[in-house]
């Protein structure tokens, strides 16, 4: 495909701001037309660090989950990953990649890698909490994988990074 030159020259501009608000609200707004909510995440979060914080206030974690969310390589990753579906669903990936997302085929390992880039901002806590959440599946995340109507491949790895993250935000805070 030939770009016009205007496209080009615009691509190049080095004057170009990253576009965080624009970022946030498009994860939020893809988040629940999938269900998912600051609340849901928050609840996975909170499971995760209560035993370990028995004085935790839900309060705290769903901030977090707010702070977590606007981070710039959390949002990349969620981007690139809800795009994907978002293709898969509508079958625009190109063979083999579709059927590959499109039944989540347990030897793909991409999912895990941007949920494990998500996980990894907060640490050995977020890491471990991640590998836990996407073994046993708790809320949102569990509701997501069983979600057949639907790809959502990428989507319930992140949301399971995203509390993960929090998990260790939080935790750390509370050291």
């Amino acid at each position: 495909m030939k770009l016009k030159r205007i496209e080009v020259i615009n691509m190049m501009d080095k004057n170009v701001k990253y576009p965080d608000t624009a970022a946030y609200e498009y994860v939020i707004s893809e988040f629940e037309k999938r269900g998912i909510t600051i609340d849901e995440i928050a609840k996975v979060a909170f499971d995760l660090q209560k035993k370990h914080i028995p004085d935790i206030k839900m309060d705290e974690v769903t901030d977090a989950v707010i702070d977590v969310l606007h981070k710039r390589e959390v949002l990349n990753n969620i981007m690139v990953g809800l795009q994907l579906d978002k293709m898969a669903n509508k079958g625009q990936l190109d063979e083999p990649l579709q059927t590959i997302v499109g039944h989540d085929l347990g030897v793909f390992g991409v999912d895990e890698t941007l949920g494990n880039q998500i996980a990894t901002v907060y640490g050995q806590i977020g890491t471990t909490s991640y590998g836990y959440v996407d073994n046993i599946k708790p809320g949102i995340i569990g509701k997501l994988d069983k979600d057949k109507s639907t790809v959502n491949t990428f989507v319930d790895d992140l949301v399971g990074a995203v509390a993960a993250a929090v998990s260790g935000k939080v935790a750390h805070q509370n050291s």
